[in-house]
């Protein structure tokens, strides 16, 4: 008579309390897989079984349910795969996907293993088209850092709607009048300094051509825009040196006849209007005016006159840039330059008015767009279901910054337990096949939630009992035979 069946039961049933407990205790790690223990039966060449042995520790690798953080960098995974991560030498993968971004611009997890995916290849700080790689050899993701630099307008597209029942201005049209113009509208511009410009337009319904050709369903359209105070005319009549500056038109603000006022300034071909304003006269000794001093002095670029013509159901049907009668039917859209006058390049956009009409409605401009803007810095990142690291600068931009890599195995529970949330692949799991999510056998990422655990606590604690019957059971076995034991060695 032996000990070895009940012993060999009491330690397959220690291990599987161990198991259990292991499994309970984390019921709220993120990620985790729950393990169950399979047990066989041991004969070894006997008719009589010589017990029981743990043959293995099975995973489930089923997924557990996606819980909401909103927080950017938690990261589920909604069907198959694996996220990869390095630390060291080592490569492990896991289903949690709570990350942190170090100082460095690396993802990494609570332990410090960096996720791998693919990096940005051609990365510009000046353009936000950057090519985000779906394929190759994974690679620590390190996001970089540069500021996002400023990008001048080169098209910008606004709606207008136009009153056709509105009246034809009599008199010449002036900007600081409303009476001269129907209607007034502006959008934004950017120079490649990031400086923004209001692009201000005046719409005129138009009753002839410039060469005074009768015109119907025509409106002119008059553009100023107002030079920022860093430009590089003078601010002042005491700086023009009270002599007459060419580029005034001749004429002299600082002079007797000058003053207050508008004055015509012309520089690389483009007109701009001086406003003069706060001027003091200086008197001679009889009290007559002798010229002026002090004041300010801003600019605004006179930007070519257009002209939109419509049909006669009201829709745009053509451009003049001329303000003559040949109207381009072929596009809706037309060009503008300026130079800003403060050292950024020239600025040269394409304006778009397509969608504008003229019916008897109000006045009102739609969907007002540009795509110039200011320098940036990095403010945030958010991971698209796709994979895609997307950088959220100051400047309202986005941009790729690289992509997370998803692993799967044709064998999953032959992978090796690691601790800390990851698995080590092995020769039962077979090698790691890389893939983009939510393509073919991949699952789609979820940035915002967080995998929960799969261990089923009401089942866990069935078996928990079920364990613990067992373990007695084997233990009143033991207690059986060493009674047996004991009667046969007290026989006389």
């Amino acid at each position: 008579m032996g000990f070895s069946q009940a012993l060999s039961g009491v330690n397959a049933a220690s291990q599987q309390l161990d198991t259990i407990g292991n499994n309970i205790s984390n019921s709220q790690t993120k990620g985790f897989k729950s393990s169950s223990v399979q047990f066989a039966d041991v004969y070894a060449g006997s008719q009589i079984g010589l017990g029981t042995r743990v043959s293995g520790v099975l995973q489930d690798f089923t997924n557990g349910t996606l819980e909401t953080t909103n927080r950017d960098l938690d990261l589920g995974i909604s069907g198959d795969g694996f996220l990869r991560f390095v630390q060291g030498d080592q490569v492990g993968y896991s289903r949690n996907g709570q990350l942190t971004m170090t100082a460095d611009g690396y993802l990494a997890n609570a332990q410090g293993a960096y996720l791998t995916g693919y990096n940005v290849s051609n990365f510009n700080s000046t353009d936000t088209t950057a090519t985000v790689p779906t394929g190759g050899l994974p690679e620590i993701i390190q996001l970089p850092s540069d500021s996002m630099i400023a990008k001048a307008t080169q098209n910008a597209s606004a709606a207008i709607d136009l009153d056709s029942s509105d009246a034809v201005p009599t008199r010449a049209f002036d900007p600081s009048n409303s009476a001269t113009y129907n209607y007034g509208t502006s959008s934004s511009v950017i120079d490649s300094q990031g400086n923004a410009y209001d692009l201000q337009m005046f719409f005129i319904r138009a009753d002839e051509a410039a060469d005074g050709s009768e015109l119907s369903n025509a409106w002119t359209v008059e553009t100023r825009v107002a030079l920022g105070e860093n430009n590089t005319f003078p601010k002042t009549i005491d700086s023009l040196d009270g002599v007459t500056d060419p580029n005034f038109g001749g004429a002299d603000p600082a002079s007797v006849t000058g003053g207050n006022g508008e004055y015509t300034v012309t520089s690389g071909g483009v007109n701009y209007i001086a406003t003069v304003s706060g001027a003091t006269p200086t008197t001679d000794a009889a009290g007559n005016v002798t010229g002026y001093t002090g004041g300010s002095i801003s600019y605004s670029a006179v930007l070519d006159s257009k002209m939109l013509q419509f049909d006669n159901n009201g829709q745009l049907s053509g451009i003049s840039t001329d303000g003559g009668l040949e109207f381009d039917n072929t596009t809706t859209a037309t060009s503008y330059a300026f130079d800003p006058q403060n050292g950024a390049a020239p600025l040269s956009f394409d304006f778009d008015f397509a969608g504008s009409s003229q019916t008897a409605q109000d006045y009102a401009t739609n969907s007002p767009q540009q795509d110039g803007y200011t320098s940036g810095q990095l403010v945030g990142v958010s991971i698209d279901e796709d994979g895609t690291i997307i950088g959220s600068y100051s400047n309202n931009q986005n941009i790729g910054l690289g992509r997370v890599v998803l692993a799967d195995f044709s064998n999953p529970e032959g992978l090796e337990s690691l601790g800390d949330n990851l698995w080590a692949e092995t020769s039962a799991s077979g090698q790691a096949v890389m893939g983009t999510a939510g393509s073919g056998r991949y699952g789609s990422l979820q940035s915002g939630t967080l995998e929960a655990s799969n261990v089923d606590l009401t089942e866990e604690l069935v078996n928990l009992i079920i364990a613990q019957r067992n373990f007695q059971a084997n233990t009143n076995t033991i207690k059986t035979q060493d009674e047996v034991m004991q009667t046969v060695v007290n026989l006389r």
